[in-house]
């Protein structure tokens, strides 16, 4: 079984920060890209920063320049440092995980999603 558990969800202020962290865990193989989503009320989820086996970050243009992903591989863990919160970044976030598990022999590729932090931002 492969588990995404999530933390660092909250309220801020406006220009405010938060860190969200998920850690991946169960009989993995590969983890291919890891990343957030989030979705606000009465929207549809929307992608809002990925990184790749090799590295390479994706992030939304709404949030380039304010919000930065890492990750620490030994730990199946990424980060995503939110700065410079605005109230639209209210909403759900949701960590992603494009995950291989099994074996050398029989390999499945997956997408695995976290439960969901809420970030509230007032301004």
């Amino acid at each position: 079984q492969v588990q995404l558990v999530e933390s660092g969800g909250g309220l801020v202020q406006a220009g405010g920060s938060l860190r969200l962290s998920c850690a991946a865990s169960g009989s993995i193989f590969s983890i291919n890209a890891m990343g957030w989503y989030r979705q606000a009320p009465g929207k549809q989820r929307e992608l809002v920063a990925t990184i790749t086996s090799g590295g390479s970050t994706n992030y939304a243009d709404s949030v380039k320049g304010r919000f930065t992903l890492s990750r620490d591989n030994a730990k199946n863990t990424v980060y995503l440092q939110m700065n410079s919160l605005k109230p639209e970044d209210t909403a759900v976030y949701y960590c992603n995980a494009v995950l291989t598990t099994g074996s050398s022999l029989l390999k499945i590729t997956n997408h695995y999603w976290g439960q969901g932090t809420q970030v509230t931002v007032s301004s």
